[in-house]
């Protein structure tokens, strides 16, 4: 059985995270946060590893699709 792509709020302190991610990028370029954020969603993916999951996540991140239910 393939799990749901999970879009309930699961991030503990939120604000803090995004604080956290905005500081990452503080004093990048333009082109260096492009590199940054294409590391972290890599890293991130290889986390989650279910193809499904990830693929209802790209759809979504899109706006072409509700993910599958």
């Amino acid at each position: 059985m393939t799990e749901k792509l999970e879009t309930d709020l699961r991030i503990a302190r939120p604000d803090d995270f995004y604080e956290a991610l905005i500081e990452t990028h503080r004093g990048l370029s333009d082109e260096e946060s492009r590199q940054l954020n294409a590391r972290l969603i890599l890293i991130l993916a290889n986390q989650v590893g279910d193809m499904d999951i990830l693929t209802d996540a790209l759809r979504l991140a899109r706006g072409d699709a509700e993910p599958d239910s």
